[in-house]
């Protein structure tokens, strides 16, 4: 994800408008100007994620791991789950996200003030969160997550897509302020998941 990119992923999470010198929004395959609720593939040798207008996503875009081709489009959809029970996912943190992967690992992921760090799930403790939210088996590899806030009292669980798990590792890296995270980090999170709705 580009410079570009990651700046406008953080003011969407922060519902700031554009400034009057904010240059358009390019697709990152072609260089053509993109609308607000563009697309993304992901870019399965450089494991990153691209902004892409439409003819990209059509031209690029394969939506499961058989088809041949680099890109793997995004999904849009967004499910809010019961609690899922992380304890034995090796959370040390209560805001976290996994993300399948096309092999069968699952990658767990928490956001810092330098970017996301991430560690490999245990099988078993993921084929047993499974077992409780079959929902889980439905996630597309390498491109949805299964994201988990549990921080200050919150209990949200959400499958999403790969971009929406980017634009809250953005936000922590805007918004955290020393030791602790500062007075500014919560109530833009709080926003961030207020913000989340249910797109199936």
């Amino acid at each position: 994800m580009t410079a570009g990119a990651l700046h406008r992923l953080i003011r969407e999470a922060r519902a700031e408008p554009a400034g009057p010198a904010e240059p358009p929004e390019r697709c990152e395959l072609c260089g053509e100007q993109v609308p607000e609720d563009h697309r993304h593939l992901l870019d399965t040798e450089a494991q990153t994620v691209l902004c892409v207008c439409r003819p990209c996503t059509l031209l690029f875009g394969r939506e499961t791991e058989a088809e041949e081709g680099r890109y793997r489009l995004v999904p849009g959809r967004r499910v809010r789950l019961e609690p899922v029970p992380t304890d034995r996912l090796g959370v040390p943190v209560g805001l976290a996200f996994f993300v399948p992967q096309p092999d069968g690992s699952v990658l767990a992921h928490y956001p810092s003030p330098a970017g996301a760090a991430r560690w490999e799930v245990d099988p078993q403790a993921w084929r047993t969160a499974c077992e409780l939210r079959p929902e889980l088996r439905t996630m597309r590899a390498g491109v949805e997550a299964l994201l988990v806030n549990t921080v200050r009292g919150q209990s949200q669980h959400w499958i999403v897509p790969l971009a929406d798990c980017l634009r809250m590792v953005a936000v922590v890296r805007q918004e955290w302020r020393g030791l602790s995270g500062g007075s500014r980090i919560w109530p833009a999170l709080e926003q961030f998941f207020g913000e989340l709705t249910e797109q199936r």
